[in-house]
């Protein structure tokens, strides 16, 4: 077995990455960490565990380490990191210098120039920016991305459809709530209501998905030339992030066309990855929040709803935004490196 850690294991995405762990086959959590508060707590303790099963046996009682590298056993193959972006930055580099290979949800050094971002279905080949990254940078662990939530659900759809000469995409999301963390977004704000901005959530989209479609050079890589514009909306939905897609294409594609190409979403043959990638929805009211979020125990993206436009075609698609849009995204790239050799 591969010994794996959590980092900021007690918040919301941290129990994610907990739970969806729990009898993994390949990996076995050995190190929780979390802030000095918790640190010494059992993670019984230090978690007020929100999700709908259980704390896994054999994990409640863990004692939580502070998150620092001289607290993490050396021996440790792998480390997910749940981590906020404002302690990532300055921890995951430190982690990286001391041998350790991360595979990380926060969202700083997404878009840097050696650092691969990551879905595994999309562009694995960009694992290769690790061997740049360990001659830049000099470390002999690694840093490994997986984007944004809305960014994941979107991607997989629009890599589909490439095929068809990508140009222009616009795009407006409906996100969950839970995306926002447990104390991101009060009821008074969100009940009976839609928040028309979510902060930096639209430059993520914009860029974060050019890099995602881009080629890897070997010495980098070359992000894709269609323009992203995102619309980015909180609604009062617990979780699911659910996005209207409009696609400029050079080509004038039929709607089957479309749905056709989704559907060859080639899948990747790793423990997490779902059979098919997107499913395809005929009805025109799918795919929606509360019906289609799990489909693929959450890691698959639902689309539906394509119709033609003047300039190429629009549709729907939806992914859970904790699972494959967080953690589950994570755990698929731990996947990836495990199976390239990179632990």
């Amino acid at each position: 077995m591969t010994t794996v850690g959590v980092l900021g294991a007690t918040g919301a995405v941290g129990q994610r990455f907990v739970q969806l762990l729990d009898g993994h086959p390949e990996f076995e959590v050995s190190v929780l960490t979390a802030s000095p508060q918790s640190a010494g707590d059992s993670y019984s303790e230090a978690a007020k565990w929100r999700l709908d099963t259980p704390i896994p046996d054999g994990i409640a009682e863990t004692t939580v380490r502070e998150t620092d590298p001289d607290e993490i056993p050396g021996d440790t193959d792998l480390l997910f990191s749940a981590l906020p972006s404002t302690v990532a930055e300055q921890v995951e580099p430190e982690l990286c210098e001391a041998g350790f290979v991360v595979s990380s949800n926060a969202s700083n050094e997404r878009v840097a120039d050696d650092v691969p971002l990551v879905i595994p279905e999309v562009n694995a080949d960009h694992l290769g920016l690790i061997d740049v990254q360990q001659d830049e940078r000099g470390w002999d662990g690694a840093l490994v991305k997986n984007p944004n939530c809305s960014t994941i659900t979107m991607v997989p759809t629009l890599a589909a459809i490439d095929s068809f000469g990508l140009e222009r995409v616009h795009v407006s999301t409906l996100q969950a709530v839970s995306g926002a963390g447990y104390s991101g977004v009060t009821s008074m704000e969100i009940l009976d209501n839609v928040v028309p901005h979510i902060g930096g959530e639209a430059t993520k989209m914009e860029t974060e998905s050019r890099k995602l479609l881009g080629e890897f050079t070997g010495a980098g890589v070359e992000w894709h030339d269609a323009t992203v514009s995102a619309s980015c909306n909180r609604v009062p939905t617990l979780d699911g992030h659910l996005e209207n897609v409009f696609a400029e294409t050079d080509a004038d594609p039929a709607p089957g066309e479309v749905a056709d190409a989704f559907r060859a979403a080639d899948p990747i043959d790793l423990p997490s990855a779902p059979t098919p990638l997107i499913e395809v929805f005929e009805e025109p009211d799918r795919p929606q929040p509360r019906l289609d979020r799990m489909v693929g125990d959450g890691m698959a993206v639902a689309a539906g709803g394509v119709e033609s436009t003047e300039t190429g075609v629009q549709y729907n698609c939806l992914a859970h935004n904790t699972v494959r849009g967080a953690a589950g995204a994570s755990i698929l790239n731990g996947e990836l490196l495990a199976s390239e050799g990179w632990l």
